[in-house]
């Protein structure tokens, strides 16, 4: 499997991790001074409602003090190496004893300066604010999601969980992936020509500044079969204990890891999904100081997997994809602005990226699905709906994001002029318009 080939050489300057700095947050600041988040995960908190699922442990900064929305237990904030094999178990010493003591601190840092803090999702409760009011419930994508790691040892997966492990693909792709006509979309390379096709599309269709958003593939195989290059990510993630060279430290720490993800066949020396469960957007629009990071959309082999295991492998690509741009014109439109605040504000911008995904797959001059493929276009954001309504990653529930996927394609399927397409800020404002119907309770 061929992905970006470009990863920079291994630098000092990449591995020494500013704690602090101005880098230190994942917002951007709007003209209003409302924060908007550099990154935009679609599916990251299926990763870790599949780790809560499963009883796992959760790094200290991520632990759950109530119990959570899939189990209803408290989680610990460390990892029970208990019932782990003595081979396994000295793997596992061996990483913590080479982690520089102020790990957990860098980790986190690192995940908020470049966007990618899983902390709004350790506030997943049981506790909802009125479940009453909602129609909410497991999909098949998320019982899905939650199989993927059933047999695996909870020691190892809960290593894995507590040293960010199921980050490394993101951060892989995020810092050093880039476009290039080698890459390919899906396990084995089954949605590139329908990507690659769609995104060319996307550009022409929307009236934004596209010809530098790069559309990047997350393979969690060929990060995890390869030292050097999982040592590229972990530089950044943990920086580096200061008596030792970078990139000594950083190889042999990624050869432990690799080591104890092989240890498992479970984990399918990367290729299981959970490593990749993800697709996300990501800007530096505005940013004061950016990173020099392109313009980018990263598509995970893992949440394409597992649209196509629950039927909606047609056209759930196009929607996830469709669904990421969406969330680059909200970033050159500064659609991100609004009086919301907390998960009220999350669950607009994402359901209104739906929206949008959608008014392009059903117009005429965009993917101009037909009616049973429209379905399964809104059932593909059914399937990623939560029913965490007080977290702030609050996306939206399965049934507001079938709801805004099927309102949207009214729009351009009602529309007097059918090759027309609607300015992007009128599309929101006709979508701000409807938002109070989108969400409104729908209980009975």
């Amino acid at each position: 499997m061929l992905v970006s080939d470009s990863h920079r050489p291994f630098t000092n300057e990449q591995s020494d991790l500013q704690t602090g700095d101005a880098h230190g947050s994942p917002y951007r600041a709007t003209s209003k001074g409302i924060p908007v988040k550099k990154n935009l995960s679609m599916a990251a908190s299926l990763a870790i409602a599949t780790t809560c699922a499963l009883g796992l442990a959760l790094p200290a900064h991520a632990a759950a003090t109530g119990p959570t929305a899939v189990t209803g237990r408290s989680l610990p904030s460390s990892v029970d190496a208990s019932g782990m094999d003595p081979q396994t178990k000295a793997i596992v010493d061996k990483i913590q004893a080479k982690l520089p003591a102020d790990w957990e601190s860098r980790l986190s840092a690192t995940r908020a300066k470049y966007g990618l803090n899983e902390s709004p999702w350790s506030e997943i409760r049981d506790s909802v604010i009125n479940p009453g009011d909602h129609q909410c419930q497991r999909t098949e994508l998320t019982t899905y999601a939650g199989s993927l790691l059933d047999g695996a040892h909870s020691g190892i997966v809960g290593n894995l969980r507590f040293y960010g492990g199921f980050d490394w693909a993101s951060f892989d792709a995020l810092i050093y992936g880039t476009e290039s006509k080698s890459n390919t979309f899906g396990v084995n390379g089954e949605y590139t020509q329908k990507l690659t096709a769609e995104a060319k599309n996307l550009k022409r269709f929307w009236d934004i500044d596209s010809a530098g958003i790069q559309v990047i593939p997350m393979h969690g195989k060929d990060v995890l079969s390869s030292p050097e290059r999982l040592a590229h990510t972990l530089s950044v993630m943990y920086g580096n204990p200061i008596d030792e060279a970078p990139r000594e430290w950083a190889l042999g720490l990624a050869e432990l890891f690799i080591e104890l993800v092989d240890s498992d066949p479970v984990l399918q020396g990367g290729a299981n999904p959970m490593f990749t469960f993800n697709a996300f957007a990501y800007s530096e629009k505005g940013d004061p100081e950016p990173f020099g990071i392109s313009e980018r959309i990263v598509m995970g082999d893992g949440i394409l997997q597992g649209m196509t295991a629950v039927g909606l492998g047609d056209v759930a690509p196009k929607g996830i994809l469709g669904h990421e741009f969406a969330h680059h014109v909200q970033f050159q439109k500064d659609l991100f602005e609004s009086d919301l605040t907390g998960p009220e504000a999350t669950r607009r911008t994402e359901l209104m990226a739906d929206a949008f995904a959608t008014y392009y797959l059903t117009h005429a001059r965009g993917e101009s699905l037909n009616a049973t493929r429209l379905l399964k276009s809104a059932k593909s954001f059914y399937q990623v709906g939560d029913c965490s309504f007080t977290s702030s990653g609050h996306h939206g529930t399965p049934d507001q994001r079938f709801n805004s996927a099927t309102w949207a394609a009214g729009v351009a399927n009602d529309a007097a002029n059918q090759g027309h397409i609607l300015p992007s800020l009128k599309l929101d404002e006709l979508f701000e318009a409807k938002l109070p119907d989108l969400v409104k309770p729908d209980a009975g």
